[in-house]
């Protein structure tokens, strides 16, 4: 699974998105290699006896409240016979507390280990004998399972899955393997990765509060040190209906498919969840520097500046200008990073990104990193990207510019709605960082109506040291005699741990 160790340009998002759907339908994706509170979320209507439509239906897209609190929300996309089922928890490395760390995407391991009908492993060979994909991701701000199938065994992952959701069986037998497959995808992905390692610590220096400071995949000490009951704690704690998006797209009939939640979902019973703590970011007084040192060839160094996420999609204008700034560095081949330190006679590096995304719980960075090319240092890279933000806080964008780079931006969000996985993505993705799918059309109104005056206010105000991190790679010789890791019996393909 990805554990945001890189940074996920504008030149990038529409590949990845292609990416991922290409390997949900070739069974590359498999999310355990490893691993607003529902009931108060403005917007959510209370339900009926027997469930209810919620809303009126836009564009193909139907909304229900079952009265056990779960939400459907169903896509429609009849280009062919074939659906996306996905079930997101409303629960991340967000909600983990101290000593705890990685519990979220432990879970995540175990969710395919067994209930009291289903033996471990089954889940998935019920999947691939139905000619079906599943896979599974835990994010810091969600935990999210799917399939996709042909649409007539739709029924068939829906009972499948709620069953896990009610009835999962955990036992030491089966979690102390699945800790030592854990441990081996940290090491691999993370401990055996130089820039996987400084973007770790980067986090950690970033935010001294807000939790998004710890690693999803969780710190090695807490891996150690957790157990079965803490797995157990966290399913009892989170995995209940009325914390659960249900997302089907694609062929299917919207009613039809309500009434399947209601036969399986439908039975399972709420309980109330746990208190979800503010835990609010204090002011950050001055820049903060951090030097990792790891075995690796390249320098390199990242830039990270606290920014506002998308909280109103009405109101705010700040995350578009974001958005769209991210885009004027580095929204296609030939933008300013790339065309500035990358190519021609001046080019310092080589490599370069930016990156902002505005969808989370909690806090948004807008990233900025570099590899410098050979004769240049990393501290070159940092004085040429914070010139990049100066100099368009002090001239703004040109309209030619501007123009070019928001069709790039509005393009790369209607590229994910190609497939059915990425329809259900993009719905899960809004309603997982507290907005609608409703709103889904209006950001991208929103994204066409940003102005220069608007960017150059962005990069006016948000990119002070007072906001910053710089975290630089001090390279350390490779040991040439050490042997390459290969996964132990058990891990999967990256899915998506983020």
């Amino acid at each position: 699974m990805r554990s945001s160790m890189r940074i996920v340009s504008n030149r990038a998002r529409s590949r990845v998105w292609l990416l991922a759907a290409t390997a949900l339908a070739a069974g590359l994706l498999a999310g355990h290699v490893g691993a607003q509170e529902l009931a108060a979320a403005p917007g959510r209507p209370v339900a009926t006896a027997s469930g209810a439509k919620v809303g009126a239906s836009q564009s193909d897209t139907h909304e229900y409240k079952l009265p056990n609190g779960l939400q459907l929300i169903v896509k429609e996309d009849h280009r062919a016979p074939t659906v996306a089922h996905m079930v997101w928890y409303h629960a991340g490395s967000i909600d983990e507390h101290n000593g705890t760390t990685g519990v979220a995407h432990m879970l995540e391991h175990m969710m395919f280990k067994g209930t009291k009908t289903v033996g471990p492993g089954e889940f998935s060979r019920r999947v691939a004998a139905l000619g079906g994909r599943e896979n599974a991701m835990t994010t810091r701000d969600f935990t999210m399972y799917f399939q996709q199938i042909e649409k007539s065994h739709l029924a068939d992952v829906m009972g499948l899955e709620a069953d896990r959701m009610a009835n999962l069986q955990l036992t030491d037998k089966e979690f102390k393997p699945e800790m030592n497959v854990v441990k081996e995808e940290r090491r691999m992905r993370i401990d055996d990765s130089a820039r996987s390692t400084v973007y770790e610590q980067m986090l950690a220096t970033l935010f001294n509060a807000a939790p998004y400071r710890n690693p999803t995949i969780g710190w090695p000490g807490d891996l150690d040190t957790m157990t079965v009951q803490d797995a157990q704690n966290w399913y009892h704690a989170w995995y209940t209906p009325n914390n659960v998006t249900v997302i089907v797209a694609g062929d299917v009939n919207p009613d039809e498919v309500f009434r399947l939640a209601q036969r399986t979902y439908g039975k399972l019973k709420p309980h109330a969840l746990p208190r979800r703590y503010a835990q609010e970011e204090p002011k950050q007084m001055g820049v903060k520097r951090i030097w990792v040192k790891a075995p690796a060839e390249n320098p390199y160094v990242v830039l990270a500046y606290k920014v506002p996420r998308l909280s109103d999609v009405k109101k705010d204008v700040d995350p578009y200008a974001l958005e769209v700034l991210s885009a004027v560095l580095d929204g296609y081949d030939n933008a300013r990073l790339s065309s500035q330190l990358v190519k021609g006679e001046k080019r310092i590096a080589d490599d370069v990104n930016a990156g902002y995304d505005g969808l989370n719980r909690g806090p948004s960075i807008f990233l900025m990193d570099g590899t410098p090319a050979d004769g240049h240092t990393t501290a070159e890279i940092e004085q040429a990207l914070r010139a990049q933000i100066e100099r368009i806080a002090k001239e703004g964008v040109t309209d030619a510019e501007l123009k070019r780079v928001k069709a790039q931006v509005v393009a790369a969000q209607i590229y994910k709605r190609d497939s059915v996985f990425g329809q259900g993505m993009e719905i899960g993705m809004n309603e997982m960082s507290g907005l609608s799918w409703r709103s889904i059309d209006r950001q991208l109104e929103k994204i066409k109506a940003v102005t220069s005056a608007q960017i150059q206010h962005v990069a006016q105000t948000y990119f002070s040291e007072d906001n910053l991190v710089v975290a630089t790679l001090l390279p350390q010789p490779i040991d040439p005699n050490k042997p390459a890791r290969k996964p132990v019996p058990g891990m999967r393909e990256e899915g998506g741990l983020r």
